[in-house]
């Protein structure tokens, strides 16, 4: 995700917290290339997806619904970006982060997107301005925000705290948000120009930590895009964050819940100690011709929902005594990963893994961190099994895993992950194409950050993970009869997703008796 971008950066002096910036391409092997000019008014098009939303309780009868009403032309200004600094001095200070967040996994950007409506409360403000001016005081009391990574011996990341600012881009598009269509989700074609990625600025390293653009809307409403580096913050860091810019955005001269970095408190003990099995930092086992076992040129993307009716079809294939002995979203996880598993037709003896992220901030780890800590909190153990025992088993067998998995997520455990970490020297990642990762955002609270507007009609992630066919988010939603639920965007190759459909369709109209696998506890 540390794309090799390089460039070279002028700050002109004035008297402000604002600085414009100057950018010189120099070398930039990258997917997006950089527009002719900054400023210039861009056309872009839209084009309706191939695969739109499924409803799962309807899907042989469903009317796809493209996130785009139809195809959309619509122009994009932008200005020049500039540096938001501090509206006040901050320490200058170099900061540590934890080995927590230190993982190599985490050196990437996590892009997020909130749409907002008109409000007429707030005829004659500029969201622009009260924004740019929110952030420069937000960035006072988050003013690690404002620096620059540093790489250290061993690779160890630390915060260069020197007010240099974080990235803003004002931008307009003429286009209304009703144009955008009844559902808003990703993927969001128009992303590239919502959130314009500044030549330079997604390195990792001695690069802005934060970018942020704000574009308005001709119908007044406008979208917040937001990309974060992952080192500082998990998502329930950026949260934290984004609500106390909302909430200086609305007045308040601080935020409610009051920033704490006290990285040390997940930074490795001394001497380190590994007292738990780790397996995600494992090297993954040679595999022959694992690269071929889920082919990506022919990928079929679908967006699945899940509310009350649809997770209580899939809990009523467990046995009566342990239908209400799991979460939500330990039973769709369980479901999604055994369902997956046997529409890709794998080979029982293929070794298969599953990972999620665990909060390590939940009163079952007991790490007892202050409120207000904004770092990566997070584990994802793996889950390892074969593919014949996930697929011959009934469904409790992947229930009882993922409920394992998230049972050893500890305080032992998070400091034992910190100790491996320094001691393998920030391994990477096992990774492997026959791993399933799931993400829940559905308690992050993204839809509820007011800048005073209102909350947002969509908030969330921008994109998919950085991971076709193999990761997914779970993101809050609202289906058209009301239901509140979740949907799952997945990826799969296009005849083994007509393979998932066909068996999610069976279990969710009660005849999982006749899917392909005989569920019948």
């Amino acid at each position: 995700m540390a794309q090799s971008l390089l460039f070279t950066m002028k700050r002109r002096a004035i008297q402000s917290n604002i600085h414009h910036l100057h950018f010189q391409y120099l070398h930039i092997p990258y997917h997006l290339k950089p527009l002719s000019s900054i400023a210039q008014s861009v056309l872009f098009t839209v084009k309706k997806p191939a695969a739109g939303l499924v409803t799962p309780s309807n899907i042989h009868h469903q009317k796809p619904l493209s996130i785009m009403a139809q195809s959309l032309i619509f122009p994009v200004k932008k200005h020049a970006p500039e540096l938001v600094t501090p509206s006040k001095p901050t320490p200058h200070e170099v900061k540590l982060l934890s080995d927590i967040d230190d993982q190599d996994v985490l050196r990437l950007h996590i892009p997020l997107i909130q749409f907002y409506n008109y409000d007429p409360n707030m005829k004659g403000k500029d969201p622009v301005d009260i924004i740019k001016k929110a952030l420069a005081k937000t960035l006072v009391f988050y003013y690690p925000f404002a620096g620059r990574l540093r790489e250290g011996p061993s690779r160890k990341l630390m915060v260069d705290c020197n007010e240099e600012g974080v990235l803003f881009i004002e931008a307009d598009a003429d286009v209304t948000l009703k144009e955008f269509g009844d559902v808003l989700l990703p993927l969001f074609p128009c992303l590239d120009e919502l959130l314009y990625d500044v030549p330079g600025s997604s390195n990792i390293i001695n690069a802005p930590l934060i970018l942020i653009q704000v574009t308005r809307l001709k119908c007044g409403g406008f979208i917040f895009a937001i990309r974060i580096n992952h080192t500082m913050s998990d998502a329930f860091g950026i949260a934290q964050f984004m609500n106390a810019l909302a909430e200086i955005c609305r007045g308040m001269n601080e935020p409610s819940i009051s920033p704490v970095w006290r990285r040390e408190l997940l930074s490795a003990r001394n001497p380190p100690r590994v007292t738990c099995y780790h397996p995600e930092l494992e090297q993954a086992p040679d595999n022959k011709g694992i690269v071929n076992v889920i082919p990506l040129d022919n990928m079929a993307r679908r967006t699945f929902f899940f509310g009350p009716i649809e997770v209580a079809t899939i809990r009523s294939l467990l046995p009566t005594d342990e239908q209400q002995q799991c979460s939500k979203f330990e039973i769709i996880t369980a479901f999604l990963w055994r369902y997956r598993t046997i529409a890709l037709q794998l080979d029982s003896n293929e070794e298969v893994c599953m990972y999620f992220a665990v909060n390590g901030r939940s009163k079952f780890v007991d790490l007892q961190l202050p409120n207000g800590y904004y770092g990566n909190v997070i584990a994802s153990p793996a889950i390892v099994t074969t593919a014949g025992k996930l697929i011959e088993n009934p469904l409790g067998y992947a229930l009882n895993l993922v409920k394992k998995s998230k049972a050893k997520v500890t305080k032992e455990y998070m400091h034992s992950l910190a100790d491996l970490i320094v001691i393998k020297s920030r391994p990477l990642s096992t990774t492997t194409e026959l791993m399933f990762i799931v993400s829940d955002t559905t308690r992050l609270g993204f839809r509820d950050v007011d800048f005073g507007w209102g909350k947002a009609v969509y908030g969330g992630p921008a994109m998919d993970p950085p991971f076709p066919g193999i990761a997914s988010f779970y993101i809050p939603f609202t289906n058209a009869k009301g239901e509140e639920g979740f949907v799952v965007p997945l990826c799969l190759p296009e005849q083994a997703m007509e393979r998932f459909v066909i068996d999610l369709d069976s279990v969710l109209k009660g005849n999982s008796n006749q899917s392909a696998n005989g569920d019948t506890n």
